[in-house]
């Protein structure tokens, strides 16, 4: 909410700046940040939506919705930036007014502001283990040397006169490309996740020397732990004692579950599978390397 009240406000002042002042780099970072309001918007319906409890056609609940979200918004922002972009390229011979120097504040004012939205949404992603809010950390840190590239390319025009005229498009022209780039960035991020991959080597080391902390527990043989969301699935095989009873392996598998979930708040469920110990390792990757 505060990402979006913001960014609404600096996208607002930036675009009549831009057009009052006839700055081209205004208006594209004023595109970029009504961009991020759009992209707030989206994330906070996807947030609602993934907390959303489990239902018959959604077993394993709806944690995916942040994903396709952040999907969804790194293509908006990829192509908006690329249409800003060809704009920019047939404006560098076009001659417009020298922008005023009021328009050097709004560009530095908004990199101070920037930049401290980047500080508080990097605090609220690593508490939450977001990867859109964390995504949406960065691209803020990208918005914030966009601003400094308006500033830069304002003060270019200011001071060498109609000479560095281009230099308003040229600095437009970097933040098309600071935009693509973190877009890219942001899709590469949550396609990865769409895809199932495999949880941060950290995490996926924590985890395993937990359940190994399990009494009884003589080893963990496969440990695939993916992320969804805000949340992770885990999926072990541990090992046990062969002579074991059958109740007595159930009790263990049910400890190592309920050890993780009770130290591990942001694990969804967990799924263990028991293997005789000692235990013949077969072909099954062995993904806790």
């Amino acid at each position: 909410m505060l990402g979006l009240i913001v960014n609404f406000v600096l996208g607002v002042t930036k675009l009549l700046g831009g057009i009052l002042g006839s700055s081209f780099a205004l208006i594209s970072d004023a595109v970029n940040s009504l961009g991020d309001v759009f992209m707030s918007l989206i994330v906070l319906f996807a947030l609602h939506v993934a907390q959303r409890p489990p239902d018959e056609e959604h077993p394993y609940g709806h944690t995916r919705a942040e994903a396709i979200a952040g999907s969804n918004i790194s293509l908006l922002l990829i192509v908006s930036a690329l249409l800003v972009g060809w704009e920019a390229i047939q404006r560098l011979d076009v001659t417009h007014p020298i922008p005023p120097s009021w328009t050097l504040w709004i560009a530095g004012a908004n990199v101070v502001i920037k930049e401290a939205l980047y500080q508080y949404y990097s605090r609220v992603g690593r508490r939450s283990q977001s990867s859109v809010i964390t995504a949406g950390a960065w691209d803020h840190r990208a918005d914030a040397l966009c601003s400094l590239a308006v500033l830069f390319g304002l003060a270019m025009v200011r001071w060498g006169g109609p000479a560095w005229i281009a230099a308003d498009e040229i600095a437009s022209l970097f933040i098309v490309t600071t935009i693509v780039w973190s877009g890219t960035r942001l899709f590469r991020s949550s396609a990865s996740e769409l895809m199932d991959v495999q949880a941060d080597d950290a995490f996926v080391s924590r985890v395993k020397d937990t359940a190994e902390s399990v009494h009884d527990v003589r080893a963990v043989e496969t440990l695939w732990i993916r992320k969804s969301g805000l949340e992770y699935f885990v999926d072990i095989h541990i090992e046990v004692d062969q002579d074991l009873s059958v109740a007595d392996g159930h009790r263990i598998g049910h400890s190592v579950k309920d050890t993780l979930l009770a130290n591990y708040p942001q694990i969804r469920n967990v799924l263990v599978h028991l293997e005789p110990f000692p235990h013949e390792h077969t072909a099954v990757p062995d993904v806790c390397r």
